[in-house]
């Protein structure tokens, strides 16, 4: 495990690939129990130790997240991110030729298939979904866009929905792009993360360079 930064009140790490965020149905080892093992052992910590998940990462995405090791600071910066102060900044290769913008949806998840889709603004069960294309490079031989994305909001699955609806499905996406085929790992990293300290209120920026394997090598 990548350990980026860590203090009494924060640790910021890179989440590997295929590793769940937290527990799931799966029984597979999570990314939060990797990091609580980790302090308990480090730390010579009795007993149950305290972790935040404060924000999330989709199990087949990799990339830089920030953890609370304290409850103050779980507090904190999860009112970041509800008043879009904790910045998150995504690479992805898509489909097609993409315009710079941004994409504002409406997002509604049916749990018992763990997807998401886009539904209507007046769906009393969607959620405003938005994000912004930042920069986008497109490789017309291979009919694909590797793009820079600030997420405004973090609703499930939310970067892979609205790409797909509008026909730039990500890169290896088993759940939403017909296209992708067995053993490709989804094109879409978590780069960059910009917050305020929880106790000092200094600005942070973290960030994860891209695996250097295809596309994102493009």
């Amino acid at each position: 495990m990548k350990i980026y930064y860590e203090d009494n009140h924060i640790i910021v790490v890179e989440k590997p690939v295929n590793v769940p965020t937290q527990e799931d149905s799966s029984g597979d080892l999570d990314l939060l129990t990797m990091i609580k093992d980790y302090i308990k052992e480090e730390y010579k910590k009795p007993g149950n130790v305290f972790l935040g998940l404060v924000h999330r990462l989709d199990r087949p995405v990799g990339g830089v997240m920030v953890f609370a090791k304290t409850s103050k600071a779980a507090s904190r910066l999860s009112d970041q991110v509800r008043t879009r102060k904790l910045d998150k900044i995504y690479t992805a290769v898509v489909e097609g030729q993409v315009e710079t913008g941004t994409y504002i949806d409406t997002l509604k998840k049916n749990k018992k298939t763990n997807t998401s889709y886009v539904t209507g603004k007046n769906d009393p069960e969607g959620k405003h979904a938005e994000l912004s294309v930042l920069s986008s490079q497109y490789f017309p031989k291979k009919d694909l866009s590797k793009v820079t994305i600030s997420l405004k909001t973090g609703r499930s699955h939310q970067i892979r929905v609205q790409f797909a609806s509008r026909k730039h499905a990500l890169w290896g996406d088993a759940r939403y792009n017909k296209n992708s085929q067995s053993g490709q790992q989804i094109a879409l990293w978590a780069t960059e993360l910009s917050f305020y300290h929880p106790t000092t209120k200094e600005k942070m920026t973290f960030t994860s360079h891209l695996p250097s394997s295809y596309p994102f090598t493009l």
